[in-house]
Order: C-alpha cells, then sequence, then structure tokens
C-alpha cells in the first residue's frame, strides 16, 4: 500500500519513470512529458529547476507541473493553480451500455483531437491519442462522446477525457464509456484511477455513482513563459 500511495501521490513522476518512460524529458528532480504527447510534468525536490524549466517552456507555450509546486524561475508566470480530485476504483463496473462503443483508430484521430479540445482545451496534443486506448460513440458518423486512458504507471492507469459533445450530454454516453474504460483497465490487472476539478460536482457525482471514491487532491500548476 505505501508502494501505491508514492506512486498516486506523484504520478506523472512515476508514469514517466514506468510505463511512459519512453515519452519522458527527464533531468535529475524533474520529468516532463514530450510537449506533443502531454504538457505535464512533476518534480521531485522545488529547487535548482531554473534551467531545466526554461528548456522546456521553449518547446510549448505553457504547461502544467502536477502535485508539489516548484520554485519558479522569472521568465515563468504562475498562471493558475487547478484543485483536483484524485479518484480511483478497484472493481468492474456493472452498467448497461445501449450504444456501441468502439475503438477509435488513427483513422479518427483529427476527430478526437477535436472534440476533446471543443469541451476540454488545453489538455490533449497532437500525440495525446498514443500515450493509451481511446473508446468512442457515433451517432450519424460523428464522433460525440470519448474517454480514454492517459497517465500509464505499472499498476495504475488513468482515466481521462471523458469529453461528451455539448449537443450530445444528458443521454448516459459518459457513464457507458467510463464503465467500459474502467473494466478494459481492470482487465489488464491495473487499477484506475482519474482526476476531476475539485469543482465540477456533477462530474464527481457521475464517478461516486459508478464507484470511484475520493483518494486526495491534487494539484495541477499551471505556468506560461512571461
Amino acid at each position: 500500500m505505501d508502494d501505491q500511495n508514492q506512486q498516486l501521490d506523484n504520478p506523472v513522476w512515476f508514469a514517466l519513470s514506468e510505463t511512459h518512460a519512453g515519452y519522458s524529458i527527464s533531468h535529475a528532480n524533474i520529468k516532463f512529458y514530450h510537449p506533443e504527447f502531454c504538457p505535464f510534468g512533476a518534480i521531485t525536490s522545488a529547487s535548482d529547476l531554473a534551467e531545466p524549466l526554461q528548456a522546456y517552456s521553449a518547446s510549448c507555450h505553457n504547461f502544467y507541473i502536477v502535485g508539489q509546486k516548484p520554485h519558479v524561475p522569472s521568465s515563468l508566470h504562475l498562471r493558475k493553480q487547478l484543485v483536483c480530485l484524485q479518484m480511483m476504483i478497484e472493481r468492474n463496473i456493472s452498467y448497461p451500455s445501449s450504444e456501441e462503443i468502439v475503438s477509435i483508430g488513427d483513422d479518427r484521430a483529427n476527430e478526437l483531437f477535436d472534440l476533446v479540445n471543443l469541451v476540454q482545451p488545453g489538455y490533449f496534443n497532437s500525440k495525446t491519442r498514443l500515450l493509451g486506448k481511446y473508446f468512442g460513440i457515433f451517432k450519424d458518423e460523428m464522433l460525440v462522446a470519448v474517454t480514454g486512458e492517459r497517465m500509464k504507471m505499472d499498476g495504475f492507469t488513468e482515466v481521462s477525457a471523458v469529453v461528451t459533445h455539448p449537443e450530445y450530454t444528458g443521454r448516459g454516453y459518459a457513464k457507458q464509456l467510463v464503465a467500459h474504460t474502467v473494466n478494459e483497465i481492470l482487465s489488464e490487472s491495473k487499477i484506475p484511477f482519474l482526476h476531476v476539478a475539485e469543482t465540477n460536482a456533477n462530474a464527481i457525482g457521475l464517478y461516486q455513482k459508478l464507484g470511484f471514491r475520493k483518494r486526495r487532491k491534487m494539484n495541477f500548476w499551471k505556468f506560461e513563459k512571461v
């Protein structure tokens, strides 16, 4: 349990140390995803970060440090602090699926990118889809809802991009897709977890009804170049 707590308390660091090590830009006490995959980084110590932070910011306009807040050089500006709840689930979800859920491949990559950035702009980059599996629901050949996987560690996989097109909300698509994704992750003997803004009461309620439990708060510190 201590190892599990350590991993989930610093999920970006451990994802980039384990399953996603191949996507990592690493320094002694800081790791980043390559920016085309994900705008996230994490630290193990708040000091001596000026050089790697400046170098990373040269490749992207803004990015997030997840977890502990770093000491930031004057060349960067703290744009916002997003406080999320980290939630997890350890059992399958029994939820009836009334829609066909399909795996999203390369041929639908542009639609996936456009839908996620329509609803949740700023988190899904050009190669984010390559970090895990993504599943969608189509209506009239249009992608209208999606859920997928982002951070991956040896024992955990993050459920992410829980998105429904604004014209198709209220039809239970998110519940069906989250249930499908959770059950896929559990079938691989990994534990699903997710992050949701602590102000998003509707989403938190949905996840709790499906069986997720709150674990802890997690800070996402957004920085951008001055």
